[in-house]
């Protein structure tokens, strides 16, 4: 049934938007291909699905757990890795080789601690109990993700177009030194937006393992892919193209596993980003501006 497939490729489709979210911020400000933000995604499932276990806690608790958690890993990687290549000015391929290698470190990490096998939330977390809707099944959990992932992206469009944070923010992704200039506290708004990127992928991570009822330490390595491909369809840095990007590969693979095959998910939901990009290199909403310094 079309209607119900559409519902599931919407819930998929939020999580992707919702985890390049997240990447396309830390590019837009920071100037940075963040590598390791699918360990962070990682852990803030890990981190939920800990802390709902070992103390019985309900799954608002674990979500606002990896999204603290994972904001404060976010934190500390640029602390100790973002800014002292920012100091250094170093080129933008080092800290692309140095996140490449803070995401072994988190693989590595997690699967010490908790071994390389798959694990799952709680039983009776969220309930399987699905909602007639004309038709068309819809379980809590796909509502959940859906006015979840909504109100978070809604939240962070009104706050980046509409507040005086969100025009500080465009203007350090515009020119870091002339927003210095200007009275900006600029590298206190990078620490702020590392926060907020890693803290938006932590809490996509809990959404997807509660989506696929797995949590495994290799599970970030996919979505990063998928979150590269994303921002690169919506435009580097643009926030509206990583929404749009993000239910655009949601769509392409539910509707490819139904009417396809699953063999060809990620066939076709690639192939048809890179279709879009041969018609228009730039992205969705990608400009042929460079960042000033």
């Amino acid at each position: 049934m079309l209607e119900q497939q559409l519902v599931n490729a919407l819930s998929l489709g939020c999580v992707y938007a919702l985890f390049a979210l997240g990447f396309t911020l830390i590019f837009g400000v920071l100037g940075v291909i963040n590598l390791s933000h699918g360990a962070v995604f990682m852990v803030g499932a890990y981190a939920a699905l800990q802390i709902m276990a070992r103390f019985e806690l309900p799954l608002w608790v674990g979500l606002l757990f990896a999204l603290v958690f994972c904001g404060g890993l976010g934190l500390l990687i640029d602390f100790l890795v973002l800014r002292p290549l920012r100091a250094r000015n170093a080129p933008h391929l080092i800290p692309m080789i140095a996140t490449i290698g803070v995401a072994i470190i988190l693989n590595n990490g997690v699967q010490g601690l908790f071994g390389a096998g798959s694990l799952r939330f709680p039983e009776g977390v969220v309930s399987s109990q699905s909602m007639d809707l004309a038709g068309i099944h819809l379980t809590p959990l796909e509502l959940g993700i859906i006015v979840l992932s909504f109100v978070m992206m809604a939240v962070l469009l009104l706050a980046l177009k509409r507040t005086q944070l969100g025009r500080a923010l465009r203007a350090i992704a515009e020119s870091p030194k002339a927003a210095y200039l200007l009275g900006i506290h600029v590298e206190g708004l990078f620490y702020m937006t590392s926060f907020a990127a890693a803290a938006l992928g932590g809490m996509s991570g809990v959404l997807i393992g509660l989506y696929s009822n797995a949590v495994f330490p290799l599970m970030g390595q996919p979505m990063l892919h998928k979150g590269i491909a994303v921002i690169i369809l919506g435009g580097m840095g643009d926030i509206r193209g990583a929404l749009l990007g993000g239910l655009f590969l949601g769509f392409a693979e539910v509707l490819s596993v139904a009417y396809i095959g699953s063999t060809m998910r990620d066939a076709v939901g690639f192939g048809l980003l890179f279709l879009v990009l041969l018609l228009r290199p730039k992205g969705l909403f990608g400009t042929l501006q460079e960042r000033k310094v």
